[in-house]
């Protein structure tokens, strides 16, 4: 070539021009890739769109006003430049630093995209694959719910009972009524009742009450006052009276109720044979049997005062089959083997049984029942309890104290 001026150029090597070439292909190349990855930005999500690992021929088209990316700009002008090159070489002094400076233009440029590059890679490495673990597998960047291993078990507290029964309205009601079935049942029924009582939560409860279905009297618990005497004493309608006995109104009845039923269930008839005894009654009752026993009299016979017959709430009964046996009879009767099962059905429980001598002070007397109401005497069967001292978790009585 001739330089203006007339001096002639020397033309470009043929390895330099394909160098050049190669390197402004190689720019091409790589502002194309820089153009196809998508452009992140902190303020919205990142496209989901797969990679494709094939680059596209041609620059993807600039529609609207949107001004192309900088890499883009500096790839157009790095081939500008090297087509310029290409068609007006350079002055001999000037070609050396000319090529180094574009090639340092085109290596910036290659650098960039690679960078892009890799953080575009970078990202689809550290993003969960696709469910059908392909190469053009989805990029999702929506945040996965922790792994729970096991739920966190609520810890469930009971509440405590409350402190006084006695606060309830209802059982203070029936209480000064003298309904004494109804005070168990506000208290929510037989067991609770105990509990209550056991517990120290029914200070208005009072187990020495001789007019109250619920109190004790053994060897060591006399009747309050000691020559108690209760009201309302009748004979039990329709059961047949040995002795002309008596009983509190309420025993009164549940004892017909419980002949009633026995009759019915085929047992056989049940009669009364004692009842209600006076405290004087059990003054002489009991000097009989000691002036023929001694101190064994104490084992058979309650000292005056300290005898449930005197509550009007027990009751002596034998079987009857048109006569009527004895009290050491009944336990081999069908009477005595229903009366073991069904009592506490009608209120009543066997006080004295067999193997609870240390605990009651007496021997075992199947015939001698004891009403508690229907609610205690289901409570107490339920239980399997077997005196009323350790239903009320009292002290033994197995003697007289003085």
């Amino acid at each position: 070539m001739t330089e203006p001026g007339g001096l002639a150029t020397p033309r470009a090597a043929p390895e330099t021009r394909r160098a050049a070439r190669a390197m402004r292909e190689e720019a091409e190349r790589r502002a194309r890739a820089t153009a196809s990855v998508p452009a992140v930005t902190p303020s919205g999500p990142l496209s989901t769109a797969p990679l494709s690992p094939v680059l596209s021929p041609t620059p993807p088209p600039v529609t609207g006003t949107a001004r192309p990316s900088a890499a883009t700009r500096r790839a157009a002008r790095a081939a500008q430049l090297l087509d310029a090159d290409e068609q007006t070489p350079a002055p001999h002094h000037a070609g050396p630093r000319r090529v180094t400076r574009r090639i340092a233009v085109i290596a910036g440029l290659g650098v960039g995209a690679v960078l892009l590059m890799g953080s575009a890679a970078m990202t689809a490495m550290m993003l969960p694959a696709a469910s059908d673990g392909g190469a053009d597998a989805a990029l999702s960047l929506r945040a996965q719910p922790p792994t729970i291993e096991q739920l966190p078990v609520p810890q469930m507290e009971q509440s405590p009972p409350s402190a006084d029964i006695c606060t309830i309205p209802e059982i203070s009601a029936a209480l000064q009524a003298g309904d004494d079935e109804a005070v168990i049942i506000a208290a929510g029924g037989g067991e609770a009742f105990r509990a209550a009582v056991v517990d120290g939560r029914a200070p208005c409860i009072d187990l020495g009450d001789s007019a109250r279905t619920w109190t004790v009297i053994d060897k060591v618990r006399p009747a309050n006052p000691i020559d108690y005497r209760p009201a309302g004493l009748l004979s039990p309608p329709g059961v047949r009276n040995l002795e002309g006995g008596a009983l509190r109104t309420d025993a009164a009845s549940a004892l017909a109720s419980l002949a009633a039923a026995a009759q019915s269930a085929g047992a056989g008839e049940i009669a009364l044979e004692s009842g209600f005894r006076s405290y004087e009654t059990q003054q002489e009752t009991y000097g009989r049997h000691h002036s023929e026993r001694g101190e064994g009299a104490d084992q058979v016979s309650a000292r005056p005062g300290y005898s449930e017959h005197q509550l009007g709430l027990s009751a002596d009964v034998v079987a009857c089959a048109g006569a009527c046996g004895t009290l050491d009879e009944l336990a081999g009767s069908p009477q005595g083997q229903w009366i073991a099962a069904h009592a506490w059905e009608h209120g009543w429980i066997v006080r004295y049984v067999e193997g609870a001598t240390p605990v009651t002070g007496y021997l075992p007397e199947p015939w001698h029942l004891r009403y508690v109401g229907p609610e205690l005497a289901k409570a107490y069967h339920d239980g399997g309890w077997t005196s009323l001292e350790e239903f009320f978790a009292l002290p033994p009585a197995p003697a007289y104290v003085g």
